[in-house]
């Protein structure tokens, strides 16, 4: 009989970005061996084809897509409960699988009801995303409560899969709880889409140029992904200015959203309004041809807990990679790209040039980190360690 999994997503999936992402993979991965998926979520969000959605109640829509934590949140989550519960009634389910710390307590009752077990798919810290996100501000009291909920919410799964290795070992050390009880699954890449750029690609790289208004004889350093502080959106602005004082050979292709418009403005008062094109948001499907038309790729990304994606579609696409030496980055990157300490501008600046006048430096880099990509971040390997969870968690019946 074909096992029924039930994602709970309490974010207005699919968005292209972050957990969205590893959401959908994920389903697809599972839909491909066989599983029947079903991703509750709230309204809004566009609907991948081939995979069934549920969805809380469209009053409760707004169009902009929200990144991080809201308050809107605490209507949205009882609303996305209540949805699952009703919509799930008459169904098998046989393993509710939480993304976020807040599906945890969405689906544990529908588990417990249901008799399914429940994998907690950690992304990071709660109120380090929340701090993060200056959701909270350090010091508040609103830190220790949501502290406790986030101890709770990790103690409610069967099982729990990490993001990353540096996550597992944080979440083992403060918990205290056997090695078995938490698995380390990665994001993954789909190396097909995501490929290094091919000479038949040529024409089309000179039309994206051109309407993105890249001059032809410069290279490109370029960023897809949120665009916010704790992801050095505001780094890489300083970088450029510096990049730009010691070269005119660079142009900076800034994509992602939200939030486009105001750090366009900050590049602008920099003096970078003809060398930084910013692209605004990217559909998932448009990624992998947009990064194809970079040369050098950078995440300053600040966060420690969680995890980094975009840089696994960067090594697939064969690029050298500038990246603020975090505990992720460093786990996904190995000995690859150029690693400087988190928060070093002109550390960004000397890696971003140091690429740019080095042609071989950028061929070999990119070579080194495409073969980690196809050695160890697929993402059908990624989807069995997911598959080898679900198995050894068996349904409460």
């Amino acid at each position: 009989m074909r096992r029924h999994i039930v994602k709970i997503a309490p974010t207005g999936f699919f968005a292209d970005y972050g957990c969205h992402v590893r959401i959908l993979e994920e389903a697809r991965g599972l839909q491909a061996r066989g599983f029947d998926v079903t991703v509750v979520t709230y309204p809004g969000g566009a609907d991948p084809p081939g995979l069934p959605i549920v969805r809380a109640p469209a009053w409760l829509h707004r169009e902009a897509p929200r990144v991080g934590s809201h308050w809107r949140k605490l209507a949205l989550d009882p609303a996305l409960l209540a949805t699952a519960l009703r919509r799930l009634a008459r169904r098998r389910v046989d393993v509710v699988h939480a993304h976020l710390h807040e599906s945890v307590f969405i689906g544990w009752p529908l588990a417990r009801w249901r008799r399914a077990a429940l994998v907690f798919d950690y992304q990071g810290s709660l109120t380090g995303e929340m701090l993060d996100h200056q959701f909270l501000r350090p010091g508040s009291p609103a830190v220790a409560v949501f502290g406790l909920l986030e101890r709770l919410a990790n103690r409610l799964p069967d099982r729990v899969i990490t993001s990353s290795e540096n996550a597992r070992r944080a979440l083992l050390a403060a918990s205290g709880w056997s090695e078995a009880r938490v698995t380390a699954v990665t994001d993954g890449v789909d190396l097909e889409r995501f490929r290094p750029r091919a000479p038949a690609d040529q024409e089309r790289m000179r039309a994206l140029r051109r309407g993105l208004g890249i001059p032809d004889d410069r290279l490109v350093v370029g960023y897809l992904g949120l665009l916010a502080e704790y992801q050095g959106t505001g780094d890489l602005i300083r970088a450029a200015r510096l990049v730009m004082d010691r070269t005119d050979s660079a142009h900076f292709l800034v994509m992602g959203f939200p939030n486009a418009a105001a750090y366009r403005e900050t590049a602008a008062a920099a003096g970078l309004a003809r060398h930084a094109t910013f692209a605004g948001r990217v559909a998932y499907a448009d990624a992998p041809e947009m990064l194809r038309l970079i040369d050098v790729a950078v995440t300053p990304k600040r966060s420690e807990t969680e995890g980094n994606g975009k840089v696994l579609n960067y090594m697939a696409t064969g690029l050298p990679v500038v990246a603020y030496d975090g505990p992720v980055t460093r786990e996904l990157l190995g000995a690859g790209g150029l690693r400087v300490p988190v928060g070093s501008v002109d550390g960004l600046a000397e890696a971003v040039c140091r690429y740019l006048a080095d042609a071989d430096l950028r061929r070999a880099h990119g070579r080194q980190l495409r073969r980690r990509a196809e050695t160890a971040y697929r993402w059908e390997r990624q989807i069995q360690r997911v598959v080898d969870v679900y198995d050894e968690v068996r349904p409460r019946r």
